[in-house]
């Protein structure tokens, strides 16, 4: 029986199919190699340096809301304590919102660096209460007078402290905001020097 002739272009194609199946294997199981997990896909390999920091970004990072909530309060008591040795030394780069700026600051030594009615009202008070708990009626009648002259002397001074204060802010700081400092220093008249916060950085009768 005669056989019917094999075409040669088929011969070659099936060679050329061989010859390219074992590069498309080698191809998929390149692909399937594992890659490194910290080069994003089309990106060099980061160095050393970078690695490690990634890997510190993320052993930092909170894993549970209770690691969190505790690394907030560490924070808050850390910025606390902060605050506080702030307010005794004066740092500036600490202080609470309200005591922060130059204005701030020019007001504290303002008041601090004169003698205020108003600071001597809880020992008058003390006296006066005293005064009017015996029961002498001369006794209660001047502890009432008393209460009237403090009251006075402390409306008329601070009267007094409040112009000076909005005069010297106005020359100092012309283009500054002054919005509540005055008040502010008023009511730091209240306090007692030795109480005070922040702590007084001039002495008395000292020009600030």
């Amino acid at each position: 029986m005669l056989r019917h002739p094999v075409p040669l272009g088929f011969v070659f194609r099936s060679r050329a199919k061989e010859e390219k199946a074992p590069a498309a294997k080698a191809q998929v199981t390149d692909s399937k190699q594992p890659r490194d997990p910290q080069a994003p896909k089309g990106r060099p390999t980061p160095k050393r340096s970078e690695a490690q920091t990634q890997r510190r970004s993320v052993a930092n990072t909170p894993t549970s809301r209770k690691e969190a909530a505790k690394r907030q309060r560490d924070d808050r008591r850390a910025q606390m304590e902060r605050q506080r040795q702030a307010l005794a030394s004066g740092d500036e780069r600490y202080l609470p919102a309200r005591d922060k700026g130059p204005v701030r600051k020019f007001v504290r030594d303002f008041v601090d660096s004169r003698f205020c009615v108003a600071e001597f009202f809880l020992p008058l008070a003390v006296i006066i209460l005293v005064l009017s708990m015996v029961r002498v009626g001369s006794l209660q009648n001047i502890a009432l007078l008393l209460w009237l002259i403090v009251i006075v002397l402390i409306v008329l001074d601070s009267i007094l402290l409040a112009f000076r204060i909005k005069k010297a802010l106005n020359a100092r700081f012309p283009d500054q905001s002054r919005k509540g400092a005055v008040a502010y220093g008023l009511m730091r008249t209240l306090q007692m020097r030795r109480l005070r916060l922040p702590k007084p950085q001039v002495k008395r009768g000292e020009r600030p």
